[in-house]
């Protein structure tokens, strides 16, 4: 079974600093009204499709809605987006007219700051706000890419999503990932995927114990690792113990 319901019943808190879940997979920081996005790989189907794979070519425009929703829904005097937004150095050139226009107006909306990503490695050219490697804003270390020995308390990159049986049924969903002192965000891009947080490679950075925050389609809901599965009998598994500071 799963927990209860972390955004309604649970506070998370980061070095001091509360942070609550949103379903869409956005973190907001309510002491400063700061939104954090992470991985929304804009132009990612245009860039399949560059290569003769081809998707439907409208992930950005879903992943713009989604933003635009959230967006809405907080109000946010600050916008992070935490690496990646972009697909690719070309993927600003590729987008729509009318999606450009869309997310210029939402970058109009807060003051926004976009940490640089290991697919978009220079600061958007159309787009305003201010552009960094890393920030540190209410108390907390932003990064786009977590690191083992690093300062971040905060960061993407690793695209987690967590898998559970329930009622006979798996589910496999994105999914926030922390110990109480450092937080991996699930990514919001609409073709992303997720790597499943028993894989091996997230034992740098949890290495004492995490707990995955599940998405759901109105809430999030902490699952006890003791439930989790993985993706194949063959993959390695990571095992913890729950060490989350939620209540």
């Amino acid at each position: 079974m799963l927990a209860r319901p972390a955004d309604q019943q649970t506070h998370l808190q980061i070095n001091e600093t509360p942070v609550q879940f949103d379903p869409s997979g956005a973190l907001w920081l309510p002491r400063e009204q700061i939104l954090v996005f992470s991985d929304l790989h804009f132009e990612k189907g245009s860039s399949y499709g560059r290569k003769g794979l081809f998707l439907p070519p409208y992930d950005t425009r879903r992943t713009l809605k989604t933003m635009t929703d959230v967006i809405s829904r907080w109000q946010p005097a600050t916008v992070i987006s935490l690496g990646d937004a972009f697909h690719d150095t070309q993927a600003e050139a590729r987008m729509d007219a009318a999606d450009m226009t869309q997310l210029q107006a939402l970058t109009e909306q807060a003051d926004w700051i976009w940490v640089l990503g290991n697919h978009d490695p220079a600061p958007p050219k159309y787009l305003q706000g201010k552009s960094c490697a890393e920030t540190v804003l209410d108390g907390l270390h932003f990064s786009h890419e977590p690191c083992a020995h690093g300062t971040w308390q905060i960061a993407g990159h690793m695209h987690p999503a967590a898998k559970v049986s329930r009622d006979g049924r798996v589910i496999r969903r994105r999914c926030f990932m922390s110990d109480g002192a450092r937080l991996i965000l699930p990514s919001l891009g609409a073709y992303t995927g997720g790597l499943n947080v028993l894989d091996e490679a997230y034992k740098p950075f949890f290495g004492d114990g995490y707990s995955a925050f599940l998405l759901g389609q109105t809430r999030v809901w902490q699952v006890r690792t003791d439930e989790l599965k993985p993706d194949g009998e063959n993959k390695q598994r990571f095992t913890s113990r729950d060490r989350s500071t939620a209540s």
